[in-house]
């Protein structure tokens, strides 16, 4: 790798053809360092000035599983050697682990839901006493809504674990966490932050979904198939629907980013959703894959905005 201003180190190239192609129009020197099968050597110091980490957590459900730990180790041996690294390992470890997620909002005190990690039925139903029900099964690792299910019970749970036992891939790590009734017509909120500021805000509307990725590739405009779907467990009444929330409460952007300087994140998305006057978050995301119709609605390009906010991280650094 020669000396270039910027490496974006990512596992799905198709969500960063318009990062790629805004960072071709500021005219700035970038490569692309691919995920899916990568190889690097600790002992040699990178040129880059600066790193952009844009690894998913749900790097699995494309099948390249490898993805996530390679992440891991690179980004930790850049940080080793004194690299600048945006939405570093530190940051990345918490958007893997919905439990840490959940503490750090505790410690915040923060509204978020209860949670029980587990990797054996006895072991949490040791644990769940004073717990009311439905609940949610997630996984600890996260990615797209993928192997989420609303269950009414822990035999309804244990049933569907034993039918499905692929359900504890890949990290054999599961959560349960305390369900919110809220509006199901007025959605969840997102709010999208660049470098520690609101970029945008946005409710999104599930129709039961529960892959919200908010990449037009994912879910696209006008309701289209999704090039990256993921089975569902049960189809949703209809597509999910996306819409500009410009009166997001302060108070809820105030918290969103305090929720982002304790977690050392550069970039991302925050989302909460509102239950009996309260507002509950309940997911932290280092790995924002950003809406352009919904940031056309505020009036600008929100690849643009990255490439301008990447620029000022460049402006003053040395060359490597």
């Amino acid at each position: 790798m020669g000396a270039v201003d910027l490496v974006v180190i990512h596992e799905h190239p198709e969500w960063q053809k318009p990062l790629f192609a805004a960072l071709d129009r500021r005219g700035l020197l970038w490569e692309s360092f691919d995920l899916k099968r990568a190889a690097f050597s600790p002992e040699v110091t990178p040129e880059a000035k600066l790193y952009f980490n844009q690894a998913s957590p749900s790097a699995y459900l494309r099948g390249n599983t490898r993805a996530v730990p390679l992440a891991l180790a690179y980004l930790r041996c850049l940080e080793a050697a004194g690299k600048r690294v945006l939405n570093g390992s530190g940051p990345f470890s918490l958007e893997l682990s919905k439990s840490a997620q959940a503490a750090l909002l505790r410690r915040l005190d923060v509204s978020t839901p209860r949670c029980i990690v587990f990797n054996d039925l006895d072991a949490l139903r040791a644990r769940l006493n004073g717990w009311t029900w439905p609940a949610l099964l997630k996984p600890e690792q996260g990615g797209s809504g993928a192997r989420m299910y609303f269950l009414n019970s822990y035999e309804e749970l244990r049933a569907l674990l034993e039918s499905r036992p692929d359900l504890w891939l890949p990290d054999n790590l599961l959560l349960l966490q305390q369900y919110f009734p809220h509006d199901e017509s007025r959605g969840i909120v997102r709010m999208e932050f660049l470098g520690g500021e609101l970029l945008y805000a946005m409710r999104v509307v599930s129709h039961g979904a529960f892959n919200l990725c908010p990449s037009e590739l994912c879910n696209p405009l006008q309701g289209a198939q999704g090039a990256c779907a993921v089975p569902e467990t049960s189809p949703p009444k209809k597509a999910v629907e996306f819409f500009a929330y410009p009166e997001v409460p302060a108070e809820a952007v105030a918290i969103g980013k305090r929720i982002f300087r304790a977690a050392g994140l550069d970039v991302g998305g925050i989302e909460y959703l509102e239950s009996g006057g309260q507002r509950v978050f309940y997911d932290v995301n280092a790995n924002s894959n950003l809406r352009p119709a919904i940031a056309r609605e505020y009036g600008f390009d929100p690849f643009d905005r990255v490439v301008d906010w990447l620029v000022s991280e460049l402006v003053g650094r040395p060359d490597p």
